[in-house]
C-alpha cells in the first residue's frame, strides 16, 4: 500500500462521514492502521505473507480503537483477512489488539461502547433465534446484492466516474431530509435501537432510508466503513420485530439481530458473536447470539458466493476463499508417498556404459539416482548424460557431478515443504535419504506422489460410506427404481 492511502483515505473519509454520508469511521480507520502496517513492514526485509501480516494487524488495531472489542477485531483478522491460524499472523494481530484495547481508554474512554444487561433467554427463545438467523441472512443477502447492482449501474452512466460520489451525495442529501437521523456515523442512534428508545414507526422509517442512502452511497464509491450502517439496521430490524419474538425480552432482539446481521454480512459468526459481547459486556446473550449468528451466516453461504467486503476484490480477478482449513500436503509426510523401491546407478559407471544400460529402449524412469558407496551424489537424467557424452564418453558418472551438493528431501519434512522445494528448483523428483549427514538413499519422491495427499483428502471429504442400515434406509430402498437400487447396493459393497 502507497502512503498517499494513508493520507488520502482519512481526509476523504472524514470529509463525506462529516458531511453526512451514511458511513462508519471504522472503514477508514481500519483502512489507515492496514497502510501503517504496510508502510512499516515495507523497510524490513519481509515476505509477502508477512507484510500481509502486519497489514492486518494494522487494520484490526484501528477496528479495536474505535470500538472497543480486541477479541473480535483478532477473529476478524481470522476469519474474514488471513484465513489462517498460525504463529506468524496470529501473533502480530493479538499483540496489535492489545495494544490498541490498552491505549484506547487514554484517549476515548474505557468500557463498553453500549452497555446493556439483559435476562437469559428461555428455551421458547431458541426458535425466535433462528427466525432471527434467517431474518437478518435475508437482509444480508438482499443489501449485498442491491449494492453490487447498484454499482453496475453507475458504471454503465454515460459520465466520467469522478461524479458518481456527487451523485451518491445527491441521494444522502435527499434522504437526509426525510430522516435526519439516518445521515453521519449514527453510533448514538445505534445505542438508542439498543435500549428501545426510538417508536416503531420511527425505526421503519430510518431502516428504510438508511438502506437506500447507504447503498447508493457506497456503490458510487464514496468512502466510508460499512460496520456502523450495518449495526444500525440490523439493530432497527431487532426493533421492528423484537415485540413479535417469543422466549425473550424486547430489549435483547436490536442486539441480536445486529450480530446476526454482522456474521451473515461478513460471513464472520464467531466474530459478530464475540464484537456484540464486548460492545455490550452482556454475558445472557452469548448464546442467543451465537445460535443467531451461525443461521445468518448458513443462509448467506447457500445464497451469497462471497461477503461483502470480499465480492469487490474478486471483481479486480483476484480468488477469494470462501473456507480455510489444513492443507492436505500439510497432513502427510514425504515417508508416506514416496517410492521404497528404487533402482539406481552407480557413481564409477562409465557414461557411455549408463547410456546403454538405463537409457536404453528399456528405460522405466526418467531419471535415476546416483550411488557412491551407499551415499547419495544426485540425480542423474538424459539430457545430463548426454552432455556428459559430449565431454569425453570414457569418462565415469562421478565426474558429471564434480563438489556439487545434491538437493534432497528428507523423511519426515511434509509433502508441503518439498512440493516448495521442487517448485523453486523447477525439479520433478528429489531422492529421500535418511539424513544429512550420511546421505542414505531410502526413496524417491515425485510430483506425482504428491497428488497422493489430495487424492486421499478427497476421499475424506466426498466419498460417503453407509457403515449401518436402519430401518430408514432400508424402506427408503423400496421406493427405489431398480436401477437406482442396483447403484447403491454395489457402492455399499465397495
Amino acid at each position: 500500500m502507497s502512503p498517499k492511502v494513508a493520507v488520502l483515505k482519512p481526509l476523504s473519509s472524514a470529509i463525506a462521514i462529516g458531511s453526512g454520508g451514511p458511513f462508519g469511521a471504522e472503514g477508514p480507520i481500519i483502512m489507515t492502521g492496514g497502510a501503517i502496517g504496510s508502510l512499516i513492514a515495507q523497510h524490513f526485509h519481509l515476505t509477502g505473507g508477512e507484510r500481509k501480516a502486519l497489514l492486518v494487524a494494522g487494520a484490526v488495531a484501528g477496528m479495536t480503537a474505535v470500538f472497543g472489542t480486541p477479541v473480535a477485531a483478532v477473529l476478524l483478522a481470522v476469519e474474514l483477512l488471513l484465513f489462517e491460524l498460525r504463529p506468524r499472523s496470529l501473533l502480530p494481530a493479538a499483540v496489535a489488539c492489545a495494544v490498541a484495547g490498552f491505549t484506547r481508554p487514554l484517549l476515548i474512554g474505557s468500557g463498553a461502547l453500549f452497555p446493556m444487561q439483559t435476562l437469559p433467554l428461555g428455551t421458547t427463545g431458541l426458535l425466535s433465534c433462528v427466525c432471527a438467523g434467517l431474518v437478518a441472512g435475508a437482509m444480508s443477502w438482499g443489501l449485498s446484492s442491491a449494492l453490487y447492482k447498484v454499482e453496475d449501474l453507475f458504471g454503465k452512466l454515460p459520465v466520467h466516474w469522478m461524479w458518481w460520489p456527487a451523485l451518491g451525495g445527491l441521494a444522502v442529501g435527499v434522504g437526509g431530509y426525510f430522516e435526519p437521523r439516518a445521515l453521519g456515523v449514527g453510533y448514538d442512534v445505534i445505542g438508542d435501537l439498543l435500549h428501545n428508545q426510538l417508536a416503531i414507526s420511527v425505526v421503519v422509517g430510518l431502516i428504510l432510508v438508511k438502506a437506500v442512502i447507504w447503498v447508493i452511497a457506497l456503490g458510487s464509491g464514496t468512502s466510508g466503513g460499512v460496520l456502523a450502517p450495518l449495526l444500525m439496521m440490523g439493530a432497527a430490524a431487532g426493533a421492528v420485530l423484537g415485540p413479535l419474538m417469543p422466549g425473550g425480552e424486547p430489549a435483547v432482539w436490536p442486539l441480536i439481530f445486529m450480530a446476526a446481521t454482522l456474521g451473515g454480512m461478513m460471513r464472520a459468526p464467531i466474530m459478530a458473536t464475540v464484537f456484540a459481547f464486548e460492545l455490550t459486556h452482556d454475558a445472557n446473550v452469548l448464546l442467543p447470539l451465537l445460535m443467531a449468528s451461525a443461521v445468518a451466516y448458513g443462509f448467506t453461504v447457500v445464497l451469497m458466493r462471497r461477503s461483502i467486503l470480499t465480492e469487490k476484490i474478486a471483481r479486480r480477478g483476484y480468488h477469494i476463499y470462501r473456507e480455510y482449513g489444513i492443507d492436505p500436503l500439510e497432513r502427510h509426510f514425504a515417508e508416506e508417498v514416496m517410492t521404497r523401491e528404487v533402482q539406481t546407478i552407480d557413481a564409477n559407471m562409465r557414461v557411455a556404459d549408463a547410456l546403454s544400460v538405463h537409457f536404453g529402449p528399456t528405460q522405466k524412469h526418467r531419471a535415476f539416482p546416483v550411488i557412491n558407496n551407499h551415499a547419495l551424489v544426485g540425480m542423474l537424467d538424459r539430457e545430463a548424460l548426454l552432455k556428459g557424452r559430449e565431454i569425453n564418453a570414457s569418462s565415469i558418472i562421478q565426474d558429471l557431478f564434480g563438489a556439487n551438493v545434491p538437493i534432497v528431501a528428507l523423511p519426515g519434512e511434509t509433502c508441503r515443504t518439498i512440493a516448495n522445494r521442487l517448485a523453486v528448483h523447477g525439479l520433478e523428483r528429489l531422492p529421500v535419504v535418511s539424513d544429512i549427514a550420511t546421505r542414505n538413499l531410502v526413496g524417491v519422491i515425485s510430483r506425482s506422489d504428491l497428488v497422493k495427499p489430495s487424492l486421499a483428502h478427497f476421499n475424506e471429504e466426498e466419498r460417503r460410506e453407509l457403515f449401518r442400515r436402519t430401518p430408514v434406509h432400508g424402506l427408503r430402498k423400496r421406493f427405489m427404481t431398480a436401477d437406482r437400487r442396483a447403484d447403491e447396493d454395489r457402492s455399499d459393497s465397495a
